[in-house]
């Protein structure tokens, strides 16, 4: 049935995802050059917790949907992203997976103020990248190997 408009709903992201840890990534855990490398290309989920606000007069409860961040020792902060929902929900089974690309998420903790990623929190996968490579990782820069060590590398614009 139309109604004389042109709409369309955009298809999701991730279509057929099942929330495993994508085979890439996988491989690369335990080996923090093939996770940066792995890390832009691949989808991983950011954790989105309710947070209870204030109690109006009427009983009812407000709450906020909010991404995580934790606060070190040392006072910075960091996103967290899980490569499953299976490892989110080690961490937090009530919370919402949201999926994102590895670049997305690096994009999305430089917009929250954060300087690091911690990936799979609570997990033997756990990784943590840090603040040069998150802004390489929200750059769409590549890390590529070579026999002089990494480097970082501008990658080729997407036709």
């Amino acid at each position: 049935m139309t109604h004389g408009h042109d709409r369309s709903l955009a298809g999701p992201q991730f279509p057929g995802d099942d929330g495993t840890v994508y085979p890439e990534l996988a491989a690369a855990f335990g080996d923090d050059i093939a996770v940066l490398q792995a890390l832009p290309t691949v989808r991983v989920f950011v954790p989105i917790v309710a947070l209870l606000g204030e109690t109006p007069a009427e009983g009812d409860k407000n709450a906020d949907m909010a991404a995580v961040l934790m606060t070190g020792a040392d006072g910075r902060q960091a996103l967290l992203a899980f490569s499953s929902v299976a490892t989110m929900a080690v961490w937090d089974p009530q919370a919402r997976p949201v999926p994102i690309l590895g670049k997305d998420a690096a994009r999305a903790t430089l917009d929250e103020g954060a300087s690091a990623i911690l990936v799979d929190l609570g997990n033997p996968t756990f990784t943590v990248i840090e603040s040069d490579d998150v802004q390489h990782l929200a750059a769409g820069h590549r890390l590529v190997r070579s026999a002089a060590g990494t480097a970082w590398i501008s990658a080729p614009p997407s036709s």
